[in-house]
């Protein structure tokens, strides 16, 4: 059986599809409100990692704290992204759903979520 850790927000639609996924399909998560205990700073690790191409993936831009930013995220350190990420969990795409403790899907997608759970 996977572990799965499911960081999310109520108040986000996408977040309220994602929970219905799993539920309908009766997988078993762990869920964690985002905006109270953000990612460890080893997922946020992971996901810089697993999208290196495009590091701003891994930021909710359309959210509110994402658009007051003054920088530009493709000149910061990983280190620094990870410190700015987890201080502020709206900043963080969501939901943030952890496979196994190797895997990250950011947002939701149906297809992603057919073919790491079918």
């Amino acid at each position: 059986m996977k572990k799965i850790i499911f960081y999310s927000y109520q108040k986000c639609s996408t977040c309220r599809k994602a929970t219905k996924w799993l539920d309908l399909n009766n997988i078993n998560y762990q869920f964690i409100d985002i905006i109270k205990e953000p990612p460890s700073k080893n997922f946020l690790e992971l996901a810089l990692i697993q999208f290196s191409l495009d590091k701003k993936k891994i930021f909710n831009t359309r959210g509110k704290s994402f658009q007051s930013l003054d920088f530009d995220i493709l000149n910061l350190t990983k280190k620094r992204i990870i410190e700015i990420l987890s201080n502020d969990g709206k900043l963080i795409k969501r939901p943030f759903l952890v496979i196994n403790e190797s895997k990250i899907i950011l947002g939701y997608n149906e297809s992603d979520y057919v073919s790491n759970f079918k």
